[in-house]
Parts: structure tokens; C-alpha cells; sequence
């Protein structure tokens, strides 16, 4: 675990993030009895108590607990309300807040806790749970730079992290690589339908698909060239991909397609902080 890490962390909702993040934690050196969970599912809490973490049911359970130095919301931004109604007993003196919640503000957050007590918003996404996630995180300059470190510390265990320099920011991050993860699976989908069209067996074109996606990400992510030279490097010029990029890269393309899909996601994201319905 990063040096900054100090004391118990506490998780409340350990869902398919949080199970990623406390997974992270483990791994990079958190004690097991140092990660405190609250999660309502007997299952998913069964399952951390064997590792030898404190877990709880409910909010009202951890009463006897020692106070964390970090406190984690992992809840889903519909929940969030319930959990802050709780806020000042979910934390003690020094606490850093650590929030993945999309769209719940730090202004709201700052309300909750009261004034004084750091607090980060971050906006991880999924392929945290095999380590390669990425994380954009946003504090306020009263924030200390040790409780910056250590929210920093706690999702760098999961993938790349990167510090906002504007709140308003978020809605563009939970956008773009908040939810990017599942366009790139719509890929996925979308190129093996394709070459079933073009003559392929299903299984066969998914196998592809799959594979072939992958390893251009992990290609991107191992190489130093720009991604605009990497898709350069595919494309020989009068070739097949020079006709299929021709088709993705007209006007009409796949560039409008995403602008749009961005600009619905953010504002999806803004309306969940005004307090919208989900």
C-alpha cells in the first residue's frame, strides 16, 4: 500500500467497485483487519469476513468500530442520500472522504460532514478490477496535500490516476472513462455482428473481436506513440483498412456518433448532481 495510507480504511458498498478497490488494497499490502466493510449483501459480506475484514450489515453496526483515516463511498448515487444522512458518525477526527459516487458534488458532500473534513471526489471505472483502471480525482486547494496522497494512494492500486483541476470536469471523466468501458464492449459486439454479416461463424467472430480489441488496447497502453501513429501504422495507404477508416472517419462518421454520446452522458451526470431522478 502507498506510504500515505495510514489506519483503518472503511468501505461502505462493496459492490463490483468496491469489491475491485478493497481487492486492490489487499493486494498491495492492507492488512485485512484494517479494511472495515459495510455492505448489505450476506453473501458479498460473508465472503470479505473470511479474509479477516470487519464487516457489517448496516450503518448502524459499526458503532464500536475505530474511527478510519479513510472513509470510502462506494454506493450507487441513488443511495447516497441515505448514507449521508449518517455522515458524521461514518467518520473521526483527521478522516480523508473518498467519494465514487457519480454525480453527488463536493459541495454536497462538504454540507454532510461539515466543514474542515477533507474530502476527494473521484470517478474510477470498472477494469479496476484487473488492475488497469483509470481514475480522475478532484479536491479543493484546502485539502492537505497527505490526505490528497492517500486518496491518491488508495485508487492508484487499480490502475492509472489523475488529478482534475475543475470540479465541472467530473461530468466530462464519468462521460468519457467512467462509462467508456462499456462502449468499448458495444465494439466488441458491434465489430463480431459485423463479420458475422461479412461470412464469419458467431463464435469465431466474437474470438476475434475480443482478442482483436484487447490487444490494440494493450498495445496502446505499452506504447509511446500516439494513438493517431499506432492507427497509422495499421493503415496501408489504398488498402482494406484505408476503406473501412474512410467509412468511420467521414463527416457523418464515428467521431459525431461519440461527440454525442459524450455530451448525453455528461449531461445525464450533471442532472444527477441538480438532484434529478435516476
Amino acid at each position: 500500500m502507498a506510504a500515505a495510507l495510514e489506519g483503518p480504511v472503511r468501505l461502505i458498498g462493496c459492490g463490483k467497485m468496491g469489491s475491485a478497490l478493497a481487492l486492490g488494497w489487499l493486494q498491495a499490502g492492507l492488512a485485512p483487519a484494517a479494511l472495515q466493510i459495510v455492505e448489505p449483501d450476506a453473501s458479498t459480506r460473508n465472503a470479505w469476513a473470511g479474509k479477516g475484514c470487519a464487516c457489517a450489515a448496516e450503518l448502524a453496526g459499526i458503532a464500536d468500530w475505530p474511527a478510519p483515516r479513510a472513509l470510502v463511498l462506494a454506493v450507487k448515487p441513488q443511495k447516497m442520500s441515505e448514507v449521508l444522512a449518517h455522515a458524521p458518525a461514518l467518520i473521526g477526527a483527521g478522516t480523508v472522504v473518498v467519494s465514487i459516487a457519480a454525480g453527488t458534488t463536493l459541495e454536497t458532500l462538504q454540507t454532510a460532514f461539515g466543514a474542515g473534513v477533507s474530502i476527494v471526489r473521484t470517478m474510477p471505472n470498472t477494469p479496476a478490477s484487473v488492475g488497469r483502471g483509470a481514475t480522475a480525482l478532484y479536491a479543493t486547494a484546502a485539502v492537505p496535500t497527505a490526505d490528497r496522497e492517500l486518496a491518491e494512494g488508495l485508487l492508484a492500486t487499480v490502475g492509472l490516476t489523475a488529478w482534475l483541476s475543475d470540479e465541472a470536469q467530473m461530468h466530462a471523466v464519468t462521460a468519457l472513462s467512467g462509462g467508456g468501458p462499456a462502449y468499448v464492449f458495444l465494439l466488441i459486439e458491434t465489430l463480431a455482428r459485423a463479420g458475422v454479416k461479412a461470412g464469419l461463424p458467431d463464435d469465431l467472430a466474437m474470438a476475434l473481436a475480443r482478442a482483436t480489441v484487447s490487444g490494440a488496447g494493450e498495445l496502446a497502453r505499452l506504447s509511446t506513440e500516439p494513438a493517431a501513429v499506432l492507427r497509422q501504422n495499421v493503415t496501408s495507404p489504398g488498402g482494406t483498412t484505408a476503406e473501412a477508416l474512410a467509412v468511420l472517419m467521414a463527416a457523418d462518421g464515428i467521431q459525431p456518433l461519440f461527440d454525442r454520446a459524450i455530451d448525453a452522458a455528461a449531461a445525464r451526470s450533471e442532472a444527477l448532481g441538480r438532484g434529478a431522478a435516476a
